[in-house]
């Protein structure tokens, strides 16, 4: 290191402290002992994956904690945490300078900077996106003071706030037929919704995860994102607003926000506000000028609401590496990288959020932007890059052959496998359905005979067999409506 010139020599460099760049950086340093491994990141705590559980041969669950440099690098002592944002990248010269001035000259590096949120409006107040961990605490200190909250969109944030929130009305405003579409059918959906109208469990299992409850850190003002949030990332929140009202959750399906008005703007329409069905605590009743803010719709019903939450979605944060570098960037917007994780600019890598998969996929597997990714490409990542150094070839890691993902929504265990959604599959697929209300719901995606994907919500224990007969291949056509016959134990048949 040559500290004089404010230049470090560093053979291998991570850039972001969230899932994927900790899992990188912690398989290089296990991979190489003896070299240091500098891992820039602009939060002031790291995200790290604990308790890893092996659920099936691609299914796995894990918590994730918030940690300070500190007790990784007691973990992993050639770990070198740095906390600065990285200010520019000259991939030409393989030297990349952060906002403290330091310049690092790396021989690999690994870009796993992450995503940030689209925001339906960007700079009002009155609009929100939770992402990292300060974020949610934005949003905690919003719902406090909250009547009522309009949720946009129909992920997995929109997900989990709009059964979390209670104490206040909720309108939540989709542009699909259905609540949850990125992740299950209609079918699944009419199959949670009435969670949604009975009152929430207030005694869930401890959690063993990351309580996100830091008093006191340094605020980032010059709008940086830090890590994304883990699994069951509101547990140890308190999602309760100001009244003592019981759960209200009004759905606007097929629509979109068209703008965004501030009390003023709205009374110049001269129009009255949109009420919500049942809504009390000054929802339905209340004048306009008693909501801060108005969402208008792209159905024509305007709403007014204390703030409103964005979670339409995310964009790679590929800034600032792109600028003057020869990127190759995906549809998406991600830096593309092939099958060993490699950018199309020599020696650097990347992988979670951030990038975008320029490989031909395996027929059950395709990405998605969850956290369970991002930690098998942080891993795979660091791998292929100890290979490269070591003049070693690589296989492909056996987690890309099946998409699989394990989550929780509505207080249901949900597990995704293969193409659950029938993607890219084409008109000769068909479903089989077997539902239980209030218990469980199991769809599989059947095309000629064989299962291609699955989507089971609740206990059913269905998860290791399903994702043997996908990889297998097996022709089941002989089963036909059988397969999911309750009477009949599909895990003892085909084990």
């Amino acid at each position: 290191m040559a500290a004089a010139a404010g230049t470090v020599e560093a053979k291998t460099v991570v850039i972001g402290g969230g899932i994927a760049g900790v899992t990188c950086a912690e398989q290089l340093s296990l991979q190489f002992p003896a070299d240091p491994v500098y891992l820039l990141t602009a939060a002031p705590l790291i995200k790290a994956v604990t308790n890893l559980r092996q659920v099936s041969r691609t299914l796995e669950e894990f918590d994730v904690e918030e940690q300070t440099s500190g007790a990784l690098q007691s973990h992993y002592p050639n770990i070198k945490v740095v906390h600065s944002a990285v200010k520019e990248l000259k991939a030409a010269e393989q030297t990349l300078v952060t906002e403290d001035g330091t310049c690092y000259h790396y021989e690999q590096l690994c870009v796993c900077t992450g995503a940030r949120p689209r925001l339906i409006l960007e700079g009002s107040r009155y609009v929100l996106g939770i992402r990292d961990t300060d974020s949610a605490q934005a949003f905690q200190q919003h719902l406090a003071q909250a009547r009522r909250v309009m949720v946009v969109g129909n992920g997995g944030i929109a997900l989990e706030l709009v059964y979390e929130m209670s104490g206040c009305q909720v309108v939540w405003a989709i542009r699909d037929r259905s609540i949850g579409n990125t992740f299950f059918d209609a079918g699944a959906a009419e199959f949670l919704i009435p969670q949604l109208k009975c009152e929430k469990l207030q005694t869930p299992l401890p959690c063993k995860r990351t309580k996100y409850t830091t008093q006191g850190g340094p605020g980032r003002e010059d709008g940086r994102l830090g890590s994304a949030l883990g699994p069951d990332w509101h547990e140890g929140m308190d999602l309760r607003a100001a009244q003592e009202t019981p759960r209200c959750v009004h759905i606007e399906v097929e629509c979109e926000v068209k703008r965004v008005l501030l009390q003023h703007e709205f009374m110049a329409l001269h129009t009255p506000p949109s009420c919500v069905p049942g809504g009390e605590a000054g929802g339905a009743t209340a004048e306009p000028a008693d909501w801060p803010v108005y969402a208008e719709l792209t159905n024509g019903k305007i709403f007014g609401c204390d703030f409103i939450v964005s979670a339409t979605g995310f964009s790679p944060n590929v800034e600032p590496f792109v600028s003057g570098n020869n990127f190759a960037i995906g549809e998406d917007g991600g830096l593309k990288v092939d099958d060993h994780m490699r950018t199309s600019v020599r020696h650097v890598y990347a992988a979670g959020d951030v990038c975008s998969t320029g490989w031909t996929p395996s027929p059950h597997w395709h990405q998605m932007r969850l956290w369970t990714q991002a930690r098998q490409m942080g891993c795979y990542a660091a791998k292929c890059m100890a290979a490269e150094r070591r003049g070693e070839s690589i296989d492909m890691d056996f987690c890309f052959e099946l998409f699989s993902h394990v989550t929780k929504f509505f207080n249901y265990k949900v597990i995704l496998l293969g193409k659950y959604n029938a993607q890219g599959l084409g008109p000769d697929h068909h479903l089989l359905l077997r539902c239980t209300r209030g218990h469980e719901y199991v769809k599989v995606v059947m095309q000629d005979g064989r299962m291609m994907g699955a989507v089971l919500i609740g206990d059913t224990d269905l998860e290791e067999t399903f994702e043997n007969l996908i990889l297998n291949q097996m022709d089941l056509s002989v089963y036909g409506e059988d397969l999911l016959d309750p009477n009949i134990d599909i895990e003892d048949y085909f084990d």
